[in-house]
């Protein structure tokens, strides 16, 4: 069964139309809320506010923008390639999966906000400390989902490549991996936008620049128009690496139809 190009790109941009309404309907109940109820600024800025403060610097934001895709791109690149390394070990050592999904259970179940400060002690101000942060928070559902993944084959086609002749190393990068792939563009998904979080409340706990150190400041100093524009950045760029996930996901698995 085919489907028709033109009623899915029709779904598509239906899809965006409804989403960019909603969008704009919550914003401009905000907006009146705000100003109807006179709340001030300090507690709750109305996002005129905040889309000025926004143009108004420019620069101050993408400077600080950069620096936290720069820390979340690098962190989710560690934490996918060890969660794939290791859930590959597992598949080819299944004994091992007992073992290790207890450490990585142990690993997920630490409070970032309490490691965060401890690797700025230990490793300093710099970018270091961030790309760990964001690596063990992606590198669990990279782990479950690619070993589930892996573990996704049925015993007829195992019965086939041993039928074959065909080594554990074999049936992993020939059948295995191919299976997995969807996987991991699932874990992708959920560990892209993570990332982003995970730079940013590595960088609460200290750093020079960031969008975490700009909400940090706006925090502190109760400026927040600069806070909610750094959220709404973060907002956008989360999903920016989701549809990106998405699109690199429909052009890697165009076998699947």
């Amino acid at each position: 069964m085919t489907t028709n190009p033109v009623l899915t790109r029709r779904s598509s941009f239906s899809g965006i139309f409804l989403a960019v309404l909603m969008a704009a309907s919550a914003l401009a109940l905000w907006e009146i809320s705000v100003r109807l109820t006179d709340t001030p600024v300090y507690i709750l800025p109305a996002p005129s506010r905040v889309m000025q403060t926004l143009f108004s610097q420019p620069l101050y934001f993408l400077e600080a923008l950069a620096v936290t895709l720069g820390e979340a791109l690098a962190g989710l690149t560690i934490g996918t390639l060890v969660g794939v390394l290791v859930a590959a070990l597992v598949s080819l050592q299944p004994q091992l999966e007992r073992g290790v999904m207890t450490l990585a259970i142990l690993v997920k179940s630490m409070p970032l906000a309490a490691i965060a400060p401890l690797l700025t002690i230990w490793l300093g101000f710099g970018v270091l400390p961030k790309v760990i942060i964001t690596a063990l928070l992606t590198f669990f559902p990279t782990l479950v989902n690619v070993l589930v993944g892996l573990q996704s084959a049925e015993r007829e086609m195992l019965d086939l490549m041993r039928v074959l002749r065909a080594t554990d190393w074999q049936i992993l990068i020939h059948l295995r991996a191919w299976l997995s792939l969807p996987y991991l563009f699932a874990a992708l998904r959920v560990a892209a936008p993570l990332s982003l979080v995970g730079a940013v409340i590595a960088e609460w706990t200290g750093a020079s620049s960031g969008l975490g150190r700009v909400m940090w400041l706006a925090y502190s100093n109760l400026n927040l128009p600069p806070m909610f524009a750094a959220i709404f950045i973060l907002s956008l760029s989360g999903m920016g690496a989701y549809g990106l996930i998405i699109w690199l996901e429909k052009k890697a698995l165009r076998w699947k139809g």
